[in-house]
């Protein structure tokens, strides 16, 4: 199997320091701050869209390449430095992909990945590993989006902490649930009952990284609920999906569309196509208010599963809307 140092980008100048750096003496005051612009992104990505954040994302991004290269430090600064680059390109690259720049999200997403290695932190290493997999694999791009995947679980090991471990495997699922077949279809269910007991292991005497303060049980149930979905299982993706919204937080626009989604797609493959036509309507108007390409995408995905219902009136009076904007 190849290893992540096989998708690291040729050469990574960007992360050279410069042979000659004059720039001003950078201390653990610096990545401290450095720390909580980079988990201020994050948080703002929990609310606002990747249209909205791509700018400041990237302008933060540079700048703390900029800070690495040309500042003067200590080897454990710049050890801390390349720590906080490799989250900072996590998002950076997250919130790209989210506004449909693919290509600039890989490239930010490979040089987090170096970054993460050169600091030796191999689960930040993963996580930006997986974050790209999960790209590949929504991109067309599914052979690659698995063994992607598959990299970062197995170079990551059983060392990693509980969250990250149960992250690794739910790309690991979505992968094998992208790449489509009877076997891929069983492989991906069996990751899914590996991560919800990697996560089991979270508790007292374990610690995960703060960037991974998101990946909870609710998590791991919404992904669980968008493979049945994809592998048109209806009676298993409704009552996760209803579940998981009832107690979401209706300030994530982006992360409610998305998820009724596939509520959406999972109700017309159950054969109720006025509650899909509901639950579409829901999803088109919370759409037209986030700059997410993802969620444009979705509503695609949503539309076109509706098209084979169309005899039903409510289907027909929201494709014909549709159609006429």
């Amino acid at each position: 199997m190849p290893t992540l140092a096989d998708f690291l980008p040729e050469g990574d100048a960007p992360l050279s320091p410069l042979s000659t750096r004059q720039g001003r003496r950078i201390g653990m005051g610096h990545v401290v701050d450095l720390q909580k612009r980079v988990h201020g992104l994050r948080l703002a990505d929990d609310v606002l869209a990747g249209g909205d954040l791509i700018r400041p994302a990237l302008r933060e991004l540079r700048s703390a390449v900029r800070l690495y290269r040309e500042g003067t430090h200590t080897a454990k600064v710049g050890r801390q430095l390349l720590r906080q680059i490799g989250e900072l390109a996590q998002i950076a690259g997250w919130i790209a992909s989210d506004a449909g720049r693919h290509g600039e999200a890989e490239r930010i997403y490979r040089l987090g990945m170096s970054a993460a290695r050169q600091a030796e932190d191999y689960t930040l290493a993963g996580n930006v590993a997986g974050s790209l997999a999960y790209q590949f694999s929504n991109t067309g791009r599914e052979g690659d989006g698995l063994l992607l995947a598959r990299v970062a679980s197995h170079d990551a090991g059983e060392t990693a902490a509980p969250k990250a471990r149960a992250l690794y495997l739910d790309r690991v699922a979505w992968g094998h649930t992208k790449a489509g077949g009877v076997d891929n279809a069983q492989q991906a269910i069996r990751a899914l009952g590996e991560a919800s007991e990697a996560l089991s292991e979270d508790g007292e005497g374990s610690e995960s990284p703060a960037y991974l303060y998101w990946v909870d049980a609710g998590e791991l149930r919404v992904m669980e609920s968008r493979v049945y979905t994809e592998l048109h299982r209806p009676l298993r993706a409704v009552p996760l999906l209803a579940d998981v919204l009832n107690a979401y937080d209706a300030t994530h626009t982006r992360e409610m569309a998305l998820y009724l989604s596939w509520l959406a797609v999972a109700y017309a493959d159950a054969n109720e196509p006025e509650a899909a036509a509901e639950t579409a309507e829901r999803v088109i108007a919370l759409s037209s208010d986030v700059t997410s390409e993802r969620t444009a995408e979705r509503v695609r995905v949503v539309l076109k599963s509706l098209r084979r219902h169309a005899d039903v009136p409510e289907v027909a009076e929201l494709l014909a809307e549709q159609e006429a904007a």
